[in-house]
């Protein structure tokens, strides 16, 4: 038997592979790995689980995954799935809806592919397996083609509706942070993020770039010791604190003016602007930093092949790659600038090295014979300079 250590109440594994334990309920993923205890049992209502969010549940070391949906519906190859698979935790999958209504705290018995509260039977689905996982990754391929038509016609519809805006940068708010000629680093919560952030560290400190935390990205960007100069998204994702940290926030509306995040700064009573577009958050980053003037743009887990912009879940990834044609040269992904970027030797780091140089030559000359010979030859030298020297000022 083993136990899940946990704030509400262990979970626990018997022999025969049951397991018992308390659950937390969120339909978004996302939010639910933000307040997840190790040892509960998780509850997701999530079709073609991302890379993110299983990577986000592993963290939280949850003793089980439930499902309402299907973990791969067949789209495409996504990579959820595996990464709980890998990480020992039990997944199951397809469960419907009834398993939505648990409670946050309720204890649920898991055996087997069924869920029990008590005696009731809450709902069943389907283990994931190895043997499953490879054979859904198969099928998934098979639709992957379906899908590159529909994201190539998503692109062409976005192209026809934003046209001006990313050819011509029409209707890209004034904003008061200054990027002409400066560094721009935008920080998305996305694949290798923490990493990709600890690397840059010393371009961080060297460069000063402006700092772009787009929703949950502004936090990131504060966990890895820094301050963002603005904050970009529908702010569904990030923390009061960081709103009100006086970085300039920009609010990401629909085309149609509605900015669902306004209300909420306004309530924080936040200075912002709006940026009416039909793209991604980090996309109106990209844009604006760009049109605004900035030199490079470095990008820290956003998202730059199909199966990233597929894992999203829905056609507007295809404002991504068009965002990315109009950045064209300036935009640098984060891991391309920790391989290639090389800290400066300063001045002083040169003075300290030769310092240290000339202390090791000392000492190499001292612990030798002639060395001491040298050095109480010049000893007596010396002081026979000083003794002239004294008698010099004191006969005058």
């Amino acid at each position: 038997m083993r136990l899940f250590s946990s704030r509400r109440s262990p979970a626990v594994v018997a022999d025969d592979g049951t397991i018992t334990g308390p659950v937390q309920v969120d339909p978004r993923t996302k939010y639910l790995t933000k307040r997840l205890t190790p040892g509960s049992i998780a509850v997701i209502d999530h079709a073609d689980l991302d890379r993110v969010a299983a990577e986000g549940l592993v963290l939280a070391r949850p003793a089980a995954v439930l499902n309402a949906a299907k973990s791969t519906t067949g789209r495409y190859p996504n990579l959820g799935p595996g990464i709980l698979l890998d990480a020992g935790i039990p997944l199951i999958d397809d469960l419907g809806g009834t398993v939505m209504d648990l409670r946050d705290g309720q204890e649920v018995r898991i055996s087997g592919e069924e869920v029990y509260a008590g005696d009731e039977l809450v709902a069943a689905g389907s283990m994931l397996t190895a043997a499953k996982l490879a054979e859904n990754m198969q099928a998934s391929r098979a639709g992957l083609s379906h899908q590159l038509e529909a994201f190539a016609a998503n692109t062409m519809d976005y192209l026809n509706r934003e046209r001006d805006l990313l050819l011509d940068g029409v209707g890209i708010p004034d904003v008061k942070t200054n990027f002409e000629g400066r560094h721009a680093l935008i920080v998305v919560r996305g694949y290798h993020y923490k990493e990709d952030l600890t690397m840059l560290r010393s371009y961080v400190r060297e460069y000063k770039p402006i700092i772009i935390g787009v929703d949950g990205g502004a936090d990131a960007v504060f966990e890895a010791g820094f301050t963002p100069d603005m904050i970009v998204g529908d702010m569904d994702s990030v923390s009061d604190k960081a709103l009100q940290s006086g970085a300039e926030i920009v609010v990401h509306a629909y085309r149609d003016g509605r900015a669902p995040g306004k209300s909420r700064v306004e309530n924080l009573g936040v200075d912002h602007v709006v940026f009416p577009a039909a793209g991604t958050s980090e996309d109106i980053a990209m844009l604006l930093a760009d049109e605004r003037g900035a030199e490079l743009v470095v990008a820290v887990g956003t998202h730059a092949t199909l199966i990233e912009f597929l894992d999203k879940g829905r056609a507007g990834m295809s404002s991504t790659f068009l965002t990315r044609l109009r950045v064209g040269s300036k935009l640098v992904d984060a891991k391309g600038v920790s391989r290639l970027y090389r800290t400066r030797i300063s001045t002083w780091q040169l003075f300290l090295l030769a310092f240290a140089g000339i202390v090791a030559l000392l000492v190499a000359i001292i612990s030798t014979t002639a060395g001491q010979t040298l050095l109480g030859l010049s000893g007596a030298w010396l002081d026979d300079l000083w003794n002239f020297i004294r008698q010099l000022f004191s006969s005058s």
